[in-house]
């Protein structure tokens, strides 16, 4: 079985049908087929653009507004990804997006350590093998782009250093970034250095290579997808000679219409760059993809090598917002396969 990591897995975009069966009976809501909640919960091949795939987030973010709930998420979604071959996760979600029945940011991502902890106490008191390794997993908190929530941005801030090395190991920027430039989030970042939290960026998605530099200006230690950085050979360089990692997402890309089709996927280009590109999936539900599929389409389509598979998963390894064992024990496992 491949070792499979995934450093860019929105948890709102990740419900897994099973858990959404759950909590809708213990909501009160009326049952649905999965056929029923697909519209709502997933895209159509023929997602028409990014406006569409964000529409997909507003009925699971309705589940999310108790901390119970959310803690059953994370630990759900854990368990699906330990079963695909995941031998480490790092699953993000913004706080400020579930506080609507009274929860505060802090309540939020207390409940969502505590689905991590449940998860971690039952793996270890099973027996891990060779085979089935354990999961390891951290939790990044996003900011969102917007307006006139700059305070529950800078509380997102304060939260992620409350409890970085309890669960949380980072801090993100999310949302609509071509309307809400990356520029305009300095102080987010300026409190995220103060006090001392190692942050990504979503940027060079839906804005190009200038969101990049922006976030590197910041001191941004990755950089959600990146891809558009190929528009700018300057960039792409310093990318490689600063081995700034991507956190590409293949499937979630095609659906929000940045490339045609998977044979366009310039995942091979950044690697012949040097560039220390990494595959994940963004958002499972959403994109109906896992992991393993996203490496499964790219051999399918540009015929990915199982050499080019090993090196983006070292990639992986080596970008985890973790400490230099985790990158060891993961190093260790890759080079098994």
């Amino acid at each position: 079985m491949k070792r499979l990591i995934d450093l860019h897995v929105h948890l709102d975009g990740s419900l897994p049908y099973e858990t959404v069966h759950k909590l809708m009976k213990k909501e009160g809501l009326p049952a649905k087929t999965d056929t029923e909640l697909y519209p709502l919960l997933s895209v159509p091949e023929d997602c028409r653009d990014l406006n569409e795939y964000l529409e997909k987030f507003d009925f699971p973010l309705q589940l999310m507004q108790s901390a119970g709930n959310i803690e059953q998420i994370v630990y759900d979604l854990l368990t699906v990804q330990r079963a695909e071959g995941l031998v480490y996760t790092e699953i993000r979600f913004a706080p400020q997006l579930h506080c609507q029945q009274g929860l505060t940011q802090a309540a939020v991502v207390e409940a969502a350590v505590a689905g991590l902890r449940r998860f971690e106490k039952e793996q270890y008191s099973c027996t891990c093998t060779e085979t089935t390794p354990e999961l390891h997993a951290g939790l990044i908190l996003c900011a969102m782009r917007g307006a006139g929530n700059e305070e529950a941005n800078l509380e997102t801030v304060r939260v992620a250093a409350k409890y970085l090395g309890k669960g949380v190991v980072a801090l993100d920027l999310a949302g609509a970034e071509a309307l809400f430039p990356t520029r305009d989030f300095e102080d987010v970042f300026s409190l995220a250095r103060e006090l001392e939290v190692p942050f990504t960026i979503h940027a060079g998605e839906a804005a190009g290579p200038d969101s990049i530099r922006t976030a590197l200006a910041f001191g941004a230690r990755r950089i959600g997808h990146g891809v558009r950085a190929l528009e700018d050979a300057a960039l792409v360089k310093e990318l490689a000679e600063k081995q700034i990692p991507l956190e590409c997402c293949p499937t979630s890309n095609l659906n929000t219409k940045m490339f045609p089709d998977m044979a366009h996927y310039p995942i091979r280009a950044l690697l012949e760059a040097g560039v220390k590109a990494t595959v994940n999936t963004d958002n499972m539900t959403v994109s109906d993809t896992t992991e393993s599929k996203e490496f499964v389409k790219l051999e399918q389509a540009i015929g990915l090598t199982a050499a080019e598979e090993k090196q983006l998963l070292l990639n992986a390894a080596d970008a985890i917002f973790g400490g230099e064992d985790e990158k060891a024990r993961l190093r260790k496992l890759i080079a098994e396969m």
